[in-house]
């Protein structure tokens, strides 16, 4: 199976190469947002003093923080699969003796990954020196507590999307059903601003959803700022919708093959 995912990753390796432009579009694309909420939450911050116990520096640490942290826990499964099974190009995948969701698309996602951080990681540099984030409390122990959440945040986020991405063996727009999603992630995640910030209904609903696992939880944790008590409910949390999401996704796409049809399939 090492063989088989290695090969795999020679391919697309190679092949994220050949679309270095878009990629760097992509790229700035998706600095845009984080770089505007926090030049506005630190402007809120400086003219009034903090908000709600967050200082100017506290928004730019946990921003700059977060970039990383989406980087690693994003995915492009809608981008690499739902045009595939909706022109019939999955056909060719299908046939194959390995799932092409959790070969093909999961090692496509973590190429793109890797070569997108090569481009990420001089672009956050210099926005480190420009902002002068606080990374005080970041210690080792804490980056070690936060890597199997940063693993099963992209993991959950993964499955979730190709459940989704997998409703195109219904219908043609998906794509909308994801933007649908994504806006949730948005809401839910800390993306837009840290879930303490948020009205208490949105952190009531937040507390038991998957999406605070992609963003808000692995940036408390590697700032130090969760109790036991929260990592625990952390780790329950990121097993129950890794489990509720592998479950989903294997039903999602055994309909979805049974449903499909196209010239090969």
């Amino acid at each position: 199976m090492l063989k088989i995912y290695k090969n795999f990753w020679l391919v697309n390796w190679a092949e994220q190469w050949q679309y270095r432009a878009n990629l760097l579009m992509y790229l700035f694309y998706w600095l845009v947002s984080p770089i505007i909420y926090l030049a506005v939450w630190t402007s809120i911050a400086n003219s009034k003093g903090d908000v709600k116990g967050y200082t100017a520096n506290d928004f730019i640490t946990y921003y700059l923080l977060l970039l990383v942290v989406d980087q690693i826990t994003s995915n492009i499964v809608i981008h690499i699969l739902a045009d595939k099974i909706m022109d019939g190009a999955i056909s060719s995948e299908i046939i194959k003796p390995v799932h092409p969701v959790l070969t093909s698309t999961l090692v496509y996602n973590v190429a793109f990954k890797a070569l997108n951080f090569i481009g990420f990681l001089p672009i956050w540099v210099a926005l480190n020196f420009l902002f002068k984030p606080n990374y005080a409390a970041i210690t080792w122990q804490n980056i070690l507590l936060a890597v199997p959440f940063l693993i099963a945040g992209f993991a959950i986020s993964f499955l979730i999307s190709a459940v989704i991405t997998s409703v195109a063996f219904w219908t043609t727009r998906v794509y909308s059903i994801h933007e649908f999603y994504f806006a949730l992630v948005v809401l839910f995640s800390g993306q837009f601003v840290p879930l303490t910030l948020m009205p208490e209904m949105i952190q009531s609903i937040a507390r038991y959803l998957p999406f605070q696992l992609m963003i808000y939880f692995p940036i408390e944790l590697l700032l130090g700022r969760l109790a036991p008590g929260e990592i625990l409910h952390g780790v329950g949390l990121a097993v129950f919708w890794f489990t509720f999401a592998v479950v989903a996704f294997k039903i999602v796409w055994k309909r979805g093959l049974k449903q499909y049809s196209a010239v090969g399939a």
